[in-house]
């Protein structure tokens, strides 16, 4: 997305970060408007200085000022990074972020057998999608895992499936095997291929939408109930256009529900 300049002096920007086992993305929030969002590599051996310059290296490449951060509020699912971003965001901004976790208000309730084993990043989902477009609700986010979210009509998390990612199978597929290939992720034009890369991107791209249609079709048969479905992360745009059912892709749920998680605490 087109990034919007912070600026000394002007308007406060909440930042929001959302720590992925592949990708961090940060997104710098004018009140509910996302300004700009950046992503950089998730490395488990950087320091905390090596972070803060990589994060002001984005920032900068991308015009975006070092001023004008106001706080932050982290999700994560990389526990030993946790610390590593708390010290350089506090290292550049001099801010304690707020990290999404037992405490923190979220304004839905988790129905399952283990709260507390909910990963940040699909509770940040939920408040998102409940808070812009109601409930109930079916999730789709398609980062390093794909998690197949269910939300009722109160509002609460009800449950998740979590299925092998797209590039996580992609990968598989070329490292695992002797002869095939890497191969770029776009949709060839036939289900059926004529050589070795398009029969693997078909069964990548076209073998996920099909399995996303057929687990919204139990998901919806065990509920009993018609769920409107959205679709978040990384590789959302690059699969869901080719599933059968209506999905509303908005790839920046976390990020936005990061941002509503950080106005009900502050």
């Amino acid at each position: 997305m087109r990034c919007q300049k912070v600026m000394k002096g002007g308007t406060p920007v909440i930042l929001t970060i959302d720590i992925g086992n592949s990708n961090i993305a940060l997104g710098g929030f004018v009140g509910s408007e996302l300004s700009f969002v950046v992503r950089i590599s998730t490395e488990i051996r950087k320091t905390a200085d090596e972070y803060a310059s990589k994060i002001l290296g984005v920032l900068a490449v991308h015009g975006i000022e070092r001023q004008g951060i106001d706080g932050a509020v982290i999700s994560s699912v990389v526990p030993p990074l946790n610390s590593v971003i708390k010290e350089a965001v506090k290292t550049i901004w001099g801010i304690e972020p707020l990290f999404v976790g037992p405490g923190v208000k979220t304004g839905i309730n988790i129905h399952c057998d283990t709260p507390s084993s909910v990963g940040a990043d699909i509770i940040c989902a939920c408040v998102a999608s409940h808070s812009l477009y109601g409930s109930p609700s079916l999730i789709v986010d398609m980062g390093t895992a794909t998690k197949m979210t269910v939300m009722s009509e109160k509002g609460a998390f009800i449950g998740v499936s979590i299925i092998p990612g797209v590039l996580m199978g992609l990968d598989a597929l070329s490292e695992n095997t002797a002869q095939l290939p890497k191969v770029e992720l776009e949709a060839p034009r036939s289900v059926i291929g004529k050589n070795t890369s398009d029969s693997m991107r078909s069964g990548v791209i076209f073998g996920n939408a099909a399995m996303i249609d057929g687990m919204i079709d139990r998901i919806k048969n065990e509920v009993g109930a018609e769920l409107p479905v959205y679709a978040t992360g990384g590789v959302a745009h690059l699969i869901i256009p080719h599933c059968k059912h209506s999905i509303t892709i908005d790839e920046n749920l976390v990020l936005k529900g990061l941002n509503i998680i950080y106005g009900k605490n502050k």
